[in-house]
């Protein structure tokens, strides 16, 4: 059996690798400024959001990571969406200002 230490290191691994793919999703838009309103878009990234937000929890409530490194993981994709959702408003206030 694996020592809690390695438990611990590889929760942490596999919950960095999902909020990895979750921030790709949200860079994919970014970059691209695709229309994050979107009602399959936003269905998708809600749905992986709470699946990385279960995963943390129960990593939590097993002791292989703290509340904090739980919290700052999902507040750095907070962080992004916030960014993803600012940069189209602009784009799209940018767009009406243009045409008017």
């Amino acid at each position: 059996m694996r020592a809690p230490e390695d438990l611990a290191a590889r929760a942490l691994q596999l919950i960095l690798s999902d909020a990895e793919q979750i921030e790709r999703l949200i860079r994919v838009q970014l970059d691209n400024l695709t229309m994050p309103h979107c009602p399959l878009y936003e269905e998708v990234l809600d749905t992986q959001m709470f699946g990385l937000s279960r995963e943390i929890d129960f990593a939590v409530r097993l002791g292989l990571i703290s509340k904090e490194q739980g919290r700052q993981i999902l507040d750095h994709l907070e962080k992004e969406l916030t960014e993803l959702y600012n940069a189209h408003e602009r784009r799209s206030s940018e767009a009406r200002l243009g045409s008017g």
